[in-house]
C-alpha cells in the first residue's frame, strides 16, 4: 500500500474487517430507517440518483451515472420510475433540446430530508450508546473513511 508504513497483515487486518463491518452497519441502518419511514422506503439505487439531483439540480443522465459508478442506461431506467412516481422531473436543455436536465419534485425533497432526519436520529441514538473513547475513535476515522472512499473510485472520477 503506497505511503502506509503499516505491515500488510495488519492492512489485511482492516481491509477484512471493513468488508464485514461497513455493509453490517449499511444494513442495519437501513431495515431501522425503513421501519419507521412513512412511505414505502425507495431501494438504495433511488435514494442515491435523488440525492444526487438535489446536490447537482439539473444534472444529466449521464453526469449523474458517471458520479454513481452505474451505466447510463440503468440510471435512465432509474430516472423513468422516479419521473413515473412523481418524484423526478426531466426538462429539455434550453442550449440543446436532445439534452435532458433531471430535476427534484418537492415531494422527492421531503423524502429525502425525512429519511436523512431518520438516520440521522438512528446513528445518534446509537452513537450515545458507546463509550467516550468509541466515539472519539469513530470521529478521528471518519477523514480516513473519506480518503478510502475517494481511493476505492476509479482514476479519473
Amino acid at each position: 500500500m503506497p505511503g502506509s508504513s503499516a505491515p500488510q497483515r495488519d492492512v489485511d487486518s482492516v481491509a477484512s474487517a471493513l468488508a464485514g463491518a461497513l455493509p453490517a452497519l449499511h444494513r442495519a441502518l437501513d431495515r431501522r430507517v425503513a421501519r419507521d419511514f412513512a412511505h414505502p422506503k425507495p431501494p438504495e439505487g433511488h435514494l442515491g440518483l435523488l440525492r444526487y439531483v438535489a446536490e447537482h439540480e439539473g444534472a444529466t443522465v449521464r453526469e449523474a451515472a458517471g458520479a454513481l459508478l452505474m451505466k447510463p442506461n440503468n440510471v435512465s431506467a432509474l430516472v423513468s420510475q422516479l419521473a413515473g412516481q412523481g418524484l423526478l422531473e426531466r426538462r429539455p436543455d434550453s442550449a440543446d433540446r436532445r439534452v435532458v436536465r433531471l430535476h427534484l419534485m418537492p415531494v422527492a425533497r421531503r423524502r429525502l430530508a425525512e429519511v436523512h432526519a431518520l438516520q440521522v436520529s438512528h446513528l445518534t441514538e446509537a452513537l450515545l450508546s458507546l463509550t467516550e473513547g468509541e466515539l472519539d475513535a469513530l470521529g478521528s476515522a471518519l477523514g480516513a473513511l473519506e480518503s478510502l472512499t475517494r481511493g476505492l473510485r476509479p482514476a479519473g472520477d
